[in-house]
Parts: C-alpha cells; sequence; structure tokens
C-alpha cells in the first residue's frame, strides 16, 4: 500500500533593514532554526519582494534609506495580497509613541534595537502559530448578523449597512472575539491572553486595535455603540438592539 505525504514547505521570512550586520545576524540565527531568510536594504525592494514572493513573516526597519519602513507597512497592509502577512518592527526607536504608531499603521509586534536574537526568533515562532491557528480554527458559523453588521467567517468579509468594511487579520480577530462573547466585560490584560497568546505586546495594544476597529464600525466612533468602554475595567460588546 502506498502511502502519500505532503511535503511542508520551509517558513520564509523576509528581514529589511539597511545594516547589512542586522541583516546577517537575523539571518543567521533565523537559518538555525529551520528557516529559510532573505535580506534586503530598501523599502521598495522589499515591497516587490512581498507582492511577488510568498513570505510567511516580515522583520522590518523603520529607518531605510528610501521608502521609510511605516510606509512599507502601510503599503503591505493596504494590499489585499499581503495584508494578512505577519510583520514585526525592529527598530532603535523605543518610545511608546513610536510602538503606538508602529501598531497603528499595522504592525503586529514591535522590538528595539539592541535585541536578543533568541528573543527575536521566539517572537517570529509566535507569530507564525498564531497565523497556523487562524487558519485552522473551525468556524462557528459561516455568516453573523447583528443589526447593520455583517460579517462572513468563511470569506472575512465583513459589511455595515451594506457597505464593505475593511479589516486587518487583527482587527477581525477582535470583532469575531466580541460578536461570540457579547455582554462580557473583559480587561486589557484578559484580552491579550485570549486574542494575542504567546505573543510580545503590550497592554496599550489592546486600546490602538480597538480604536481601529470602531473606526471601521462604530457609526460615530467618537461615542462607540457596540464596543463599549466599562470604565475602570475594560471593554465589552453590546449588540445594536441593546444598545442605547
Amino acid at each position: 500500500m502506498s502511502v502519500s505525504t505532503t511535503a511542508r514547505r520551509t517558513p520564509r521570512v523576509l528581514v529589511v533593514d539597511d545594516e547589512p550586520d542586522i541583516v546577517e545576524l537575523v539571518a543567521a540565527n533565523l537559518r538555525k532554526e529551520g528557516f529559510e531568510v532573505q535580506g534586503v536594504g530598501e523599502g521598495a525592494r522589499a515591497l516587490s519582494l512581498v507582492r511577488h514572493e510568498p513570505f510567511d513573516v516580515v522583520v522590518l526597519d523603520l529607518m531605510l534609506p528610501d521608502v521609510q519602513g511605516l510606509e512599507v507597512c502601510r503599503a503591505l497592509r493596504r494590499d489585499p495580497k499581503t495584508a494578512g502577512i505577519p510583520l514585526i518592527m525592529l527598530t532603535a526607536r523605543g518610545e511608546e509613541v513610536d510602538k503606538l504608531i508602529g501598531f497603528e499603521v499595522g504592525a503586529d509586534d514591535y522590538l528595539t534595537k539592541p535585541f536578543s536574537p533568541r528573543e527575536l526568533v521566539a517572537r517570529v515562532r509566535a507569530l507564525m502559530r498564531r497565523q497556523e491557528r487562524e487558519q485552522a480554527r473551525p468556524v462557528e458559523s459561516e455568516r453573523y448578523e447583528v443589526g447593520g453588521l455583517v460579517v462572513d467567517f468563511a470569506t472575512y468579509e465583513v459589511t455595515r449597512n451594506g457597505r464593505p468594511v475593511s479589516l486587518r487579520p487583527m482587527e477581525f480577530r477582535l470583532l469575531r472575539f466580541f460578536l461570540t462573547h457579547a455582554e462580557r466585560v473583559y480587561t486589557r490584560d484578559q484580552l491579550l491572553d485570549l486574542i494575542w497568546g504567546e505573543e510580545f505586546v503590550e497592554p496599550r495594544t489592546v486600546d490602538v486595535h480597538i480604536k481601529r476597529l470602531r473606526a471601521q464600525i462604530e457609526e460615530n466612533p467618537a461615542d462607540p455603540k457596540l464596543i463599549v468602554t466599562v470604565r475602570g475595567v475594560g471593554y465589552k460588546f453590546v449588540p445594536p438592539r441593546e444598545a442605547a
């Protein structure tokens, strides 16, 4: 009896940094752990590669000689073909405002230089595990409708009052969690544990993603009626029929 096997593709990581020593350090440590790595020093070259070749994770510096890292991240998130690729920003800019801006434009993780190569490898693996769990997650139901909000769990399509809503992968995960756990209050730490899991992110990251999600699904993001803040505790989802 013959047994057919499917070869698993070696995970590929793109490292974007204009410092060759950093690229080589990151690449050497990832290769030791079984990753295939390609390094580039320009933002424009990185965008071209990601759009034409498969990568599982992008490690991106902010300070690049041509297209800055924030613009590279924005461009990747705007393109449906690249919007779901996990992205880690690796940069010397470590102020809280820099991290919040990084998450705001679509980074999944943020690591400052100088950094531990082992920690970077662990973060890459954590992002890949999250991506694999997301792809393997059984669908609770094919379609969820509440008020004017329609969410298709199978196709990741969202509409609000008949109009398409564009959500990034983490925003979709956050929305799905709220939809399936309506009326219950969750703290930032609980949301981090339940949605981000093993990833190395800060509690303020939750606020950034909720702000972005509100901007997409609320009639008035400044006065949210769906994802409401419970002062001093956290957040909860209120179905429209009960929102006042």
